[in-house]
């Protein structure tokens, strides 16, 4: 049956590959297919969690949490937990989530001793560990327009479909620039980075719309086998990996509507961007496809203007990836 909400023009659609035509049309869904009162009927005795990283987001993470425990915990019994990660927050992020209702953890208590890292893959990786859930959904603390359609689209293909491991979301992402809006202009680092190097050479995901999605839901016997890249690469490092040991149809996508949040500044993007690109290589590297004689610096020089007058001044940030190893190899500390 053909379920895609993606319009797909004939012509351009033949410039496809026929198995990503084919998981086009099977793979891609929308949250208004399930309710949340369907999926619980489905959930047998099967648990849900919904992670949450945030760091700095006391704007935002409260709404989200109350929105999941109302409709979500309340009036549906669909989730079983709601975590939020702190991800070193110099603000009010964790009490509010708290008040809120949700469970709260700082990122760094999370498998003590294990020395801590930096990045929002780090604040996934240890809520994972933090949590029980059969099935894991992940949502960035930082969206303005969350609804409980969210959890309910990301979870509908894997408690409908036992062939599906992992669902990434997609939406239209407003930019807003004062005044101006670009109805779709957000997602800069996917159109300039992500998805010219993931069509390059892994044109099997071509198919995704969002692949830097910050919502996506797994399984947990699947989430906890992968690793997970500790900074902005850990999302396309899933979908490369997965790629490789579950296989394309293993994956799938769920249109999430709108999605309206904080945006970074173009500097920011650039860090992001060069972190993905160090993934993307990393990947490459170990699949034989990488032949360079040096390993590439993973210094970036950059020059903003000065906090005074016109000046520019020299920041240089180091954007080396680390990597947490898949959560099931790790034992968890006792005592």
């Amino acid at each position: 049956m053909d379920t895609t909400r993606i319009g797909l023009d004939s012509e351009a659609e033949l410039a496809l590959s026929p198995r990503v035509r084919s998981w086009l049309r099977r793979r891609s869904s929308r949250a208004d297919d399930w309710t949340a009162a369907q999926l619980a009927a489905l959930k047998g005795g099967r648990t849900v969690s919904v992670v949450i990283p945030a760091r700095d987001e006391q704007e935002t993470v409260g709404q989200i949490v109350r929105t999941i425990r109302t409709t979500l915990v309340e009036e549906v019994p669909l989730v079983d937990e709601v975590l939020v990660v702190d991800s070193r927050s110099r603000d009010a992020t964790a009490r509010v989530a708290a008040d809120a209702g949700a469970r709260v953890v700082a990122q760094d208590d999370v498998l003590r001793p294990l020395p801590g890292m930096h990045g929002k893959g780090e604040a996934l990786w240890k809520g994972l560990a933090a949590t029980e859930g059969d099935l894991v959904v992940f949502v960035d603390g930082d969206l303005f327009d969350f609804t409980a359609g969210y959890v309910i689209g990301l979870l509908g293909p894997l408690l409908t479909d036992e062939a599906v491991d992992y669902v990434k979301g997609f939406y239209h992402r407003p930019l807003v620039n004062g005044s101006h809006t670009d109805v779709d202009g957000g997602g800069r680092v996917t159109e300039l980075v992500a998805r010219p190097l993931l069509n390059m050479y892994w044109p099997d995901l071509a198919g995704f719309v969002q692949p830097l999605a910050g919502e996506y839901a797994g399984r947990r016997e699947v989430l906890e086998s992968i690793p997970f890249v500790t900074h902005y690469g850990v999302e396309v490092g899933h979908l490369i990996d997965l790629l490789r040991w579950r296989g394309l149809d293993a994956l799938a996508q769920v249109d999430l509507g709108m999605r309206t949040h904080r945006h970074q500044s173009t500097q920011a993007l650039g860090q992001m961007a060069g972190q993905i690109m160090l993934t993307v290589m990393d990947r490459l590297d170990r699949s034989g496809r990488l032949t360079a004689q040096e390993a590439p610096s993973t210094l970036l020089a950059q020059f903003r203007r000065a906090a005074e007058g016109t000046a520019r001044e020299l920041v240089v940030t180091d954007l080396a990836v680390n990597e947490r190893p898949p959560l099931r190899t790790i034992r968890t500390p006792t005592g």
